[in-house]
């Protein structure tokens, strides 16, 4: 019976070994389909992000679109294209900040007359204008969350979004921000895309100092009226009214206020900015 026994269990070990090694072999080609399947995805992630940064590049090249500041960005090679996932979710909000400051602080924005960061997000597109303007101002209350914790409110302008010398400060740098989306009333703000592009404030400071900004401006406003047979409601001059009613392209209420708040205590004064828009 011992040797029965022993001839038994000799027969089955070939048997587990080779079940062992099926098993080791099956988990390979499970992690190598696994990793070739994230390979793919984020290849099919990449080639749709290079069709979303060629289609906003298109959308500025056409001869109809308004901006000519948009338009100088973009063939002096000034204009800096980013892709995020979503707009309004935290991590990416997280890497625009990284991104953004970047920008700021680049050789590409302290040597150009014109330079532009633009944001792109893949999701999400069926936005009304109400629910984009939410989104827009949702994403810019999460940059001055991070931001406040490294820069102070640049002075030149207001942090308070009702008073007429508003403007966006991010890593010290007031900032004029254009939403554009799928959903926009407004033609030149029409794009497939959720998109936030933050310009400098300086561009236009040296603009009015050197005389040109106004010749500019009612330029790109005659370019607007071409495109659409109206003006923007919403354009004023710097100074005027507050620009965040510029922002997100919807034509707001009278009333209108923007859920954004500033952290780290009070305000600092606005000691003025000589610029328009």
């Amino acid at each position: 019976m011992r040797m029965s026994i022993a001839s038994h269990h000799a027969k089955r070990r070939p048997v587990l070994t080779v079940i062992g090694k099926t098993s080791v072999r099956w988990a390979r080609q499970s992690r190598f389909l696994c990793a070739m399947s994230s390979t793919s995805h984020r290849a099919e992630l990449s080639r749709a992000d290079e069709e979303m940064k060629a289609s906003f590049t298109a959308f500025v090249a056409d001869p109809a679109f308004p901006c000519l500041g948009a338009k100088a960005a973009l063939n002096s090679g000034s204009q800096i294209l980013r892709v995020y996932r979503e707009l309004g979710a935290k991590e990416c909000a997280t890497e625009l900040a990284r991104d953004l400051e970047a920008f700021i602080f680049s050789d590409v924005r302290r040597t150009n007359a014109f330079a532009t960061f633009v944001a792109i997000f893949r999701e999400p597109r069926a936005l009304s204008e109400k629910q984009f303007e939410d989104l827009l101002w949702l994403a810019l209350q999460q940059l001055h969350q991070i931001d406040v914790l490294r820069h102070a409110w640049n002075a030149k302008v207001s942090s308070d979004t009702a008073n007429a010398r508003f403007a966006f400060s991010f890593a010290h740098e007031p900032l004029y921000v254009v939403g554009l989306h799928g959903g926009s009333s407004r033609r030149s703000r029409r794009f497939g895309w959720p998109t936030l592009v933050f310009n400098p404030h300086e561009q236009f400071e040296r603009l009015r100092h050197d005389g040109n900004w106004t010749k500019m401006q009612e330029t790109i406003r005659r370019r607007d009226i071409a495109l659409q047979a109206s003006i923007n409601p919403m354009l004023s001059d710097f100074g005027d009214q507050s620009e965040a009613r510029q922002y997100s392209g919807r034509a707001v209420e009278a009333d209108w206020s923007p859920p954004f708040k500033i952290s780290g205590g009070a305000p600092p004064k606005s000691s003025g900015c000589p610029i328009a828009h």
